[in-house]
């Protein structure tokens, strides 16, 4: 194994996310905890304008970019080029704008279903897609999430949105699967899907892993606190380093920066 597992950095810019929700909302704040990340070891960072967590509401593309846009356009001018920004969002209008200000990866939890038109977009500009599935959507996805084999039908929904993603003009090397973890799905079904993470990195594609601080973990622990789930979170970057995930979305840089990175160098002895 000779690849660095990537650290992609949250940044949520809403006043409700699960975890972190109003904090970062004005851009000198944002643009302070996007640096402290960097520092930390983030190679991305990733903007988001709308919360997804379970229960909650759409946001219009006016909001979105009303949060998104100022604090691309902050972050683009004062951080390092060589870290890339990504925006959180299912619309093509948003990633279009984000584009313009300086982004440079598309992050979309639809994976091209809200809006078919993302990956013309992504296409055109030439820049990784992060495609990720989810059943339902955030408002009701945990109602009753139900499957039969949920990693393979994770796979093959992948697939097939990887499929659709390339007709549009999206280069195989900038898909990048993400199998939800959270997004609608039971505490062992999230189980399951970081147990088999080998069979999503075997692929081809590049594949991303979202665990940072999520509730079924918590349900593992006895921890309702989000905020004090960062072991768990380390043990599924462990996990996932040695099944050969590329990207690792969380909200603490550095002691998952570490584990990626511990990790990384056993297993390339």
């Amino acid at each position: 194994m000779q690849y660095k597992p990537l650290i992609m950095g949250i940044l949520n810019v809403t006043p409700d996310s699960f975890s972190d929700g109003g904090r970062y909302c004005v851009p000198a704040d944002a643009l302070l905890h996007a640096q402290r990340m960097v520092l930390e070891g983030a190679d991305i960072i990733d903007i988001g304008g709308e919360s997804t967590r379970p229960g909650s509401e759409p946001v219009s593309e006016e909001e979105q970019l009303s949060r998104v846009i100022p604090v691309v356009r902050t972050l683009r001018s004062h951080l390092p080029h060589n870290v890339m920004l990504s925006v959180d969002t299912t619309r093509s209008r948003v990633a279009e704008e984000a584009i313009s200000a300086g982004v440079n990866m598309v992050n979309d939890i639809s994976a091209g279903r809200d809006d078919p038109r993302m990956f013309s977009v992504a296409a055109k500009v030439g820049m990784p897609l992060v495609l990720m599935h989810m059943q339902g959507k955030p408002k009701g996805m945990q109602d009753n999430p139900v499957y039969t084999d949920v990693v393979e039908e994770v796979l093959v929904f992948l697939m097939e949105r990887a499929e659709a993603a390339m007709k549009e003009g999206v280069a195989a090397e900038n898909i990048v699967i993400d199998p939800g973890i959270g997004f609608g799905k039971r505490k062992d079904d999230n189980l399951r899907l970081i147990k088999e993470l080998s069979r999503f990195v075997a692929t081809g594609y590049k594949v991303l892993l979202g665990t940072s601080r999520k509730r079924f973990m918590g349900a593992i622990c006895g921890e309702s606190h989000p905020p004090e789930l960062v072991g768990a979170t380390i043990a599924t970057t462990v996990l996932g380093v040695s099944a050969g995930v590329a990207l690792f979305r969380v909200h603490d840089v550095k002691p998952n920066r570490q584990a990626a990175d511990v990790t990384a160098a056993v297993l390339r002895m």
